[in-house]
């Protein structure tokens, strides 16, 4: 009998407790908000690093050359990947995550 009246009690107090702690859609909303008044588009981000990398890259490439070292064809792919590899994260996570 005990038992019985402490599983109802349990039953009613939880399911209370439950729908109580969710957050609500303007609270969400405003953080989204908040978010795209904060930070860069991720786009933008990616296609400034990605312009850094192309930069550093050319530079590389360039010394090597100069210097007479073999594999330069290795090394250019390596940092055009790179720079396509930034391009194209910037985009996923700007849908990923909506900034």
């Amino acid at each position: 009998m005990v038992q019985q009246k402490i599983l109802i009690a349990m039953l009613l107090i939880f399911p209370v407790t439950a729908v109580m702690a969710q957050p609500g859609i303007q609270e969400m909303q405003q953080v989204a908000q908040d978010l795209d008044h904060s930070f860069l588009s991720a786009q933008d981000a990616s296609f400034a690093l990605a312009a850094l990398f192309g930069i550093l890259g050319a530079l590389r490439i360039y010394h090597n050359w100069q210097m007479g070292k073999p594999q330069i064809t290795t090394a250019v792919s390596a940092w055009f990947f790179a720079c396509l590899f930034m391009v194209l994260m910037g985009a996923f996570l700007g849908k990923l995550f909506g900034i």
